[in-house]
């Protein structure tokens, strides 16, 4: 057990820009975790963290802190080496439901603990969950089984990882603290580092649809989280990638999933594929494998990506050759205008399906399967006055207006094409400490 200290004395340590120790890092973590310092106290130090910073050696303790505070997953044991990717989350953004299918056809173990939507951005566990019969729930025996076995895993994290995260997670979320990039890092990096993957891939978005706004704010996360899994000897990168537009055609879970389908069928929306493809050529190379994007292109259209989807999904429960929901009702919204259609905002879409039903505002929401947006056109090409822009897609039709209030201003359509837009806009990697 550490030595007792004074929760007022942290927070005035970091209010007037100091440092705090290693030692009175670990004993507010662990005195928050079980309930001594109280809610109060920690707010007030994730504001004076908030507004002061933290430095590397600080985040890297804060963050261990976190892992002590739970157990620790260990896949030593299993026959290849494991690769994981995080997301800070967007809109349309389903990339993990190809990606960990297709990493694993190069014998990468994938082990993806993934979360449930909040808000505007979609959860992965809420997508899959729009298969018939599929199941987020395992037991880490169960988990390690379906690695050896399947490859690939996707699936809800336990209780017992890092639980001081979850608790302060909460927090923030009713203080005004959700934006501090050490507490999103370390928030993020506790659970991807006590889950015990080998190597780690992080998506961090920039623009409308992401959490981070900017490109000054997504590379300091970026590189906080590049070197908080390098401190902890996890082999990590961030690739930086465009959220100014949804990811796709797509955003709300079915919706999402049939997507996927596509792009494991060797189709798709090419800016999910190239996304994809760019991901699992770092996870293979994290991990050791040197296998290359033309060689990962093949496996989504020859076929053997979809095999271990197949698999992956029946292994959890999920019948890959149901029919996914649809929702009851659909209204459709056209262009008014002839032109390119320059841009369409990821917020407004991501809002949109978010109202239609496909989110939730509360953790404890239910969702529906089959509602959200689906676009006809991308950026970038033409369109007619009275063509089809998106359908919007719900079982509760009182919700269109709302989903429709959301989009209003949310495209524009303009004379001359817009520049090709990179979705992939910087790499990350480790430094010297």
């Amino acid at each position: 057990m550490t030595e007792q200290h004074d929760a007022v004395d942290i927070i005035r340590t970091k209010r007037d820009r100091g440092e705090l120790t290693p030692e009175q890092i670990d004993w507010v973590i662990d005195a928050y975790t079980r309930g001594v310092v109280a809610d109060e106290q920690m707010s007030s130090l994730a504001m004076a963290i908030l507004l002061n910073g933290m430095t590397r050696p600080e985040i890297a303790r804060w963050t261990a802190a976190m892992i002590a505070s739970g157990e620790r997953m260990d896949f030593s044991g299993l026959s290849r080496p494991t690769s994981d990717k995080h997301s800070t989350g967007g809109v349309g953004d389903k990339i993990t439901l190809p990606l960990a299918p297709l990493v694993a056809v190069f014998d990468v173990a994938v082990p993806q603990l993934s979360g449930r939507g909040l808000g505007h951005t979609g959860g992965t566990l809420d997508k899959l969950e729009s298969i018939p019969g599929w199941q987020a729930d395992l037991t880490n025996d169960a988990m390690l089984a379906q690695l050896e076995d399947v490859g690939a895993v996707i699936c809800a994290a336990g209780a017992g990882l890092a639980p001081a995260d979850k608790k302060l997670y909460a927090l923030r979320d009713v203080t005004g603290t959700v934006e501090a990039i050490p507490l999103i890092a370390s928030s993020i990096m506790s659970k991807k580092i006590a889950e015990g993957t080998g190597a780690l891939v992080l998506d961090v978005k920039v623009g409308s649809g992401a959490f981070m706004k900017t490109r000054e704010d997504a590379s300091e996360l970026a590189r906080t989280m590049v070197d908080l899994g390098t401190d902890a000897g996890v082999n990590t990168v961030a690739l930086i990638t465009d959220m100014s537009v949804p990811l796709g055609l797509t955003a709300g879970n079915a919706l999402e999933v049939r997507e996927s389908v596509e792009v494991l069928s060797g189709g798709g929306p090419q800016d999910v594929v190239d996304l994809t493809v760019a991901l699992a050529d770092e996870m293979t190379r994290a991990a050791g494998q040197e296998v290359g994007a033309d060689e990962l292109r093949a496996a989504l259209s020859d076929g053997r990506a979809m095999d271990v989807w197949r698999r992956m999904i029946s292994a959890q429960g999920g019948d890959p050759d149901a029919d996914l929901p649809t929702a009851a009702e659909t209204e459709t919204i056209t262009a008014d205008a002839d032109g390119h259609l320059e841009h369409v905002d990821a917020l407004a879409v991501g809002v949109a399906a978010w109202r239609l039903g496909a989110g939730r505002a509360r953790k404890e929401d239910p969702v529906q399967a089959g509602a959200g947006v689906e676009l006809h056109v991308r950026p970038g090409e033409r369109v007619s006055a009275g063509q089809p822009l998106m359908t919007l897609h719900t079982d509760t039709p009182e919700r269109f207006a709302r989903a429709q209030e959301s989009l209003a201003g949310a495209w524009r359509i303009s004379d001359a094409a817009p520049a090709q837009r990179e979705v992939v806009l910087d790499r990350i990697t480790a430094r010297e400490a």
